[in-house]
């Protein structure tokens, strides 16, 4: 996480991208990678590959897990009845700190891209 947040720091990323952005949603697509793709197997991986430019970073979390469905799986957590579950909010976090959020198909497994436009 750190390199990919160097990288974009390089690249002249803005420093709320910096300190926000990137590492919260780099964070929570790994936990989700880990966590639930991979259900906390040890034997199992997740790599990460990262694209940074002038114009976007554009990063991809890949597990070895079953698969799932993005719709069903991003939840609000600020409405009345998901205020005290701990489960959810990730995708719902990603989706508000990067421009876009991909469910991408893996073979095997999960791939979720995460794309951020640098902020000029």
């Amino acid at each position: 996480m750190e390199l990919v947040r160097r990288e974009c720091e390089a690249m002249q990323f803005a420093a709320q991208q910096l300190q926000l952005n990137v590492p919260v949603a780099l964070t929570e697509a790994l936990s989700n990678a880990i966590l639930y793709g991979n259900a906390e197997d040890p034997d199992k991986r997740v790599r990460v590959t990262a694209r940074i430019d002038r114009v976007r970073l554009v990063v991809e979390v890949i597990d070895e897990g079953m698969g799932f469905d993005i719709a069903q799986c991003t939840l609000d957590p600020t409405t009345p009845d998901r205020l005290e579950s701990e489960d959810g909010p990730g995708l719902y976090l990603m989706q508000q700190l990067m421009d876009r959020v991909e469910q991408l198909p893996g073979s095997p497994g999960n791939v979720v891209r995460l794309t951020l436009r640098r902020a000029s």
